[in-house]
């Protein structure tokens, strides 16, 4: 069994924290690590105490949800508010970060964004990212790395793949369900 890798481990941690996200617009992850540790987590929601989104709906001002405070901000704030220094770390987040949040990243000392889905890449972020020297870098979530019965599925299915080949007579039938199976697995 292959090992998952560090942009896989970190990037998977950052998806399951979007699922703490109280923003029915958009579920958003942040990990920041720093030498392999991770030293926060964050995602977006409301301000603690406060009314969430799925409970009263999102609070849009300008086409934004101003209830809510974002994945990034929050694992910041995190590290500020229990003195932990985040120059030279870097951060997974599973979507390209607002304009906001990348000056945020920046004054922060953060070096590498890694995202995992582009979101309203701002022209803007993107340029202040290259003028700080901050890498950007795109890491798609490799869902079967983290499914921890993803060999034996993947093993099985290539299995069936085979017996219906001999089986069947119908080679393009054969074929979509090669193509479709390659979809949800992404077979290489």
């Amino acid at each position: 069994m292959q090992r998952i890798s560090w942009d896989q481990y970190f990037m998977a941690q950052s998806h399951l924290l979007s699922l703490r996200s109280t923003c029915t617009r958009l579920m958003v992850g942040a990990t920041i690590v720093r030498d392999k540790r991770i030293i926060a987590g964050g995602y977006n929601g409301s301000v603690s105490g406060s009314v969430h989104c799925v409970d009263e709906g999102c609070y849009v001002i300008d086409g934004h949800c101003v209830r809510t405070v974002h994945a990034e901000a929050n694992a910041l704030l995190q590290c500020a508010k229990f003195g932990v220094p985040t120059e030279n770390a870097d951060v997974y987040v599973t979507h390209f970060p607002c304009l906001q949040c990348s000056k945020q990243l920046i004054q922060s000392g953060i070096r590498t964004v890694y995202y995992s889905e582009d979101y309203k890449n701002h022209p803007y972020a993107i340029q202040l990212f290259e003028e700080a020297g901050v890498e950007t870098i795109k890491v798609e979530l490799d869902y079967l790395t983290v499914d921890t019965n993803y060999q034996e599925k993947e093993n099985y299915v290539q299995d069936l793949l085979e017996k219906i080949q001999t089986l069947s007579q119908d080679e393009h039938e054969v074929q979509e369900l090669r193509s479709k199976a390659e979809d949800l697995f992404k077979f290489k």
